[in-house]
């Protein structure tokens, strides 16, 4: 009996790799892809989420808050999770806010105070502070919310290889905003980790413990 080709299983291999891809950079809302440059990385062995062999670093860039007050992610040398995504959106951002906010209830109160979950929005015409503050307050009243001018926004976002553009009309008269969606880990002014859309609860909970575990004596 001839002995079966192998072919077809390489090209299912790439097939499945390449739609691995293409969920870390997904666009919001099933518009056109909005994708960024390609992620020089490796993958950590002992993460969920993927290890950047060359961090992205975290411009200066002061955007407002949901208090109104000025805030920079570069600032905060505590682990930072964020997130650029916006309040109109009606899949994905809520899915991965909710998978945070889970996230963040699996640990413990010491682990939960040494980390800060940021919500950008891609939208700021429609996210001032009072929406932000209001959709945040659905999934947890700790999480940070920031909006600006939209060049501003764009800018930071280009710095983290996250793609963002206003996207198609609905029937009701509003829009999409089409961007990339995956989960930033920052520390220190740099982005060192990141996770797609569809990382569960249980695996952002078991990383940052991790991160956590893995930079106690540095005063993080």
């Amino acid at each position: 009996m001839p002995e079966r080709p192998e072919f077809p299983i390489r090209h299912l291999l790439v097939a499945l790799l390449a739609a691995a891809l293409a969920v870390l950079l997904s666009a919001c809302g099933g518009g056109t892809s909005a994708q960024g440059p390609e992620v020089d990385a490796a993958d950590g062995d002992s993460y969920h989420g993927t290890v950047l062999d060359q961090p992205y670093d975290v411009p200066p860039i002061a955007l407002t808050d949901t208090s109104g007050a000025a805030y920079s992610l570069s600032d905060n040398s505590g682990l930072m999770l964020v997130f650029f995504g916006y309040t109109n959106c009606p899949d994905t951002c809520q899915i991965v806010m909710a998978s945070l906010a889970s996230a963040m209830n699996r640990l413990d109160e010491a682990d939960r105070e040494r980390v800060t979950v940021v919500l950008v929005t891609t939208d700021p015409a429609r996210d001032d502070e009072e929406q932000l503050r209001s959709y945040l307050d659905r999934f947890d009243p700790a999480f940070i919310g920031l909006t600006g001018e939209l060049a501003t926004i764009k800018e930071l976002a280009a710095s983290q290889a996250i793609s963002m553009e206003k996207g198609r009309k609905l029937p009701t008269g509003g829009y999409e905003v089409d961007h990339s969606t995956p989960v930033l880990g920052m520390r220190e002014g740099r982005t060192r980790i990141i996770w797609n859309a569809e990382t569960s609860p249980a695996e952002f909970a078991e990383d940052v413990a991790a991160l956590l575990q893995n930079t106690a004596g540095e005063g993080s």
